[in-house]
């Protein structure tokens, strides 16, 4: 189980923790060290469309309107911080952020 995040985030920490307390393995990714791969982000962003990018987030605030119209691999891959957190992989199972939804298909 793969956990792409950013290790400074609260939801990340969280997720991390209870899905080890579930009896999860999980290995997290930290986005911002280790960036994803083309072919992470493009099944990312197939499979969750545009809620990959956190539209709540300080980092999409200070972008100016022409940038937030920008593709949203491009995005991501230069500003990071804007992928929602965490995505969770594990074989073809995949989810996005650490709502209640995320946690009925791990925990």
């Amino acid at each position: 189980m793969r956990v792409y995040g950013i290790k400074s985030c609260d939801t990340v920490r969280k997720a991390m923790k209870e899905l080890a307390a579930g009896g999860h393995e999980p290995v997290l990714q930290d986005i911002r060290e280790d960036p994803l791969q083309p072919s992470d982000l493009k099944g990312f962003l197939e499979a969750f469309g545009e809620a990959l990018v956190n539209k709540r987030s300080a980092t999409w605030r200070g972008l100016d309107e022409a940038e937030r119209a920008g593709d949203p691999a491009k995005l991501i891959a230069a500003h990071p911080a804007l992928m929602k957190r965490p995505v969770v992989v594990d074989g073809e199972t995949r989810t996005l952020g650490w709502d209640q939804a995320a946690r009925a298909v791990w925990l």
